[in-house]
């Protein structure tokens, strides 16, 4: 074979393998979307199922204790496979074990059905890298290769489960390090991604776009600036109050399955004393935001309450849309004292609470545009890079390497002694 050949087609070859790996992640991201419609339904209509939230806890929690394993690391283990080793000694295969995907898909469906405030695109992404890394295993494929892959199931898994193939493609080369992106995945983590998307529509599943007009001059760009401000704020609350009650719950009860019972017990307590509507994943609130419908101030303050306490205490579950939910509300909240557009703020910050919180500013401003169209590009860019600038270094993914600190003083040349 030419040398000049071999580049083109191993490309080729990958890029195959990916619009694999992007069809079995749609696959997963609609088989596990159409379950939790159906335990979200089953939740509305049987009231008294949200009592059995600690009976289900400690189920969950006793699972993953005995059998989880390396699945517990969850979301963080995926992401840090599809890392290079720091150490080139260190050099082996990824593996992101089996028992992964119908652990989270059955515990995802168990904590929607009882209630529990909490995500189910985490848990997609675990469903993509277990069964791909799965799939593999006998193919024997090259360390690097794999890791292409895991890359590629990350941006098949996001981009069919919101119908945003150029967002879910960026997302999985920008989480994996903050302030930098792979681009030596950008061709399989775009098919990926793409071929996912099809294959979730295919199966009936769409994610239909709004289109918000925008009529953009200097004051409200700089309201909008302001909007990030808060944006940012809210996702370092989140990550805040996530880590501390994770480490709280770790140092103060000593057996693991009962730390997601005391995270139910609390969720039970916080819905006598506000009520049901933020448990589960609290879709009819962004609804609300999107139709121009004002929120109250303590709704995003409340979704952040009900998911961290899950979250924090070991139920097993996702962050992206609680974080949605937090976004939009807030958004409403801040759209009249600012004399914005109620629905313009809503969308621009849904994406930026969450792009903050998770180290990806860039890949969530396409997801906003994907999702309400091209007249959102400079309102969605302008809040999600001021809210990832104001959040922490340190997001919702511990797997998450550090690329580029957000101090722009540590770009700074050193000063020249005198």
């Amino acid at each position: 074979m030419l040398p000049a050949l071999r580049a083109p087609l191993h490309l080729i070859g990958i890029t195959a393998l990916a619009v694999v790996v992007g069809a079995v992640s749609g696959l997963g991201s609609w088989a596990l979307f159409e379950a939790l419609d159906a335990a979200t339904s089953a939740r509305l209509d049987t009231e008294w199922l949200v009592w059995l939230l600690p009976v289900a806890a400690f189920a969950l929690g006793a699972a993953y204790h005995y059998y989880g394993a390396d699945a517990n690391k969850g979301t963080s283990l995926v992401i840090t496979e599809s890392l290079a080793p720091i150490d080139v000694a260190a050099e082996r295969a990824p593996h992101v074990p089996a028992r992964m995907a119908p652990m989270i898909f059955g515990a995802t469906y168990i904590a929607q059905l009882t209630g529990a405030s909490v995500g189910r695109e985490g848990a997609a992404l675990q469903v993509a890298g277990s069964a791909v890394s799965t799939l593999l295993k006998p193919f024997r494929l090259p360390a690097h290769e794999l890791r292409l892959m895991l890359i590629a199931a990350m941006a098949g898994a996001f981009g069919g489960a919101f119908g945003v193939p150029v967002a879910g493609a960026i997302f999985a080369l920008e989480v994996q390090r903050t302030g930098r992106i792979r681009y030596e995945a950008l061709t399989p983590a775009l098919a990926a991604s793409v071929t996912a998307d099809y294959v979730v529509e295919g199966l009936g599943r769409s994610t239909p776009m709004v289109s918000l007009p925008v009529d953009l001059d200097v004051s409200m760009v700089l309201r909008l600036a302001l909007v990030g401000v808060v944006a940012g704020l809210a996702a370092r609350v989140f990550i805040t109050s996530l880590h501390a009650i994770k480490s709280a719950s770790h140092r103060l009860v000593a057996w693991a399955p009962a730390r997601p019972v005391i995270g139910a017990v609390a969720t039970l307590a916080l819905m006598g004393l506000f009520g049901r509507d933020y448990l589960g994943l609290s879709l009819p609130l962004v609804d609300s935001a999107l139709a121009g419908i004002a929120a109250d101030w303590w709704e995003p303050v409340l979704k952040i309450v009900f998911t961290v306490v899950a979250l924090g205490s070991g139920i097993p579950g996702g962050e992206v849309t609680p974080l949605f939910v937090v976004g939009a509300t807030l958004g409403s909240t801040l759209a009249d004292p600012l004399s914005l557009d109620p629905r313009l703020a809503a969308a621009a910050t849904l994406a930026a609470v969450f792009g903050a919180a998770s180290n990806t500013p860039i890949a969530c401003a396409i997801l906003a545009v994907e999702l309400f169209g091209g007249g959102l590009a400079v309102p969605a860019a302008v809040v999600c890079i001021v809210a990832y600038a104001v959040s922490p270094e340190r997001g919702i993914y511990d797997g998450q390497r550090v690329g580029a600190t957000k101090d722009l003083r540590a770009s700074a040349p050193p000063r020249p002694r005198s």
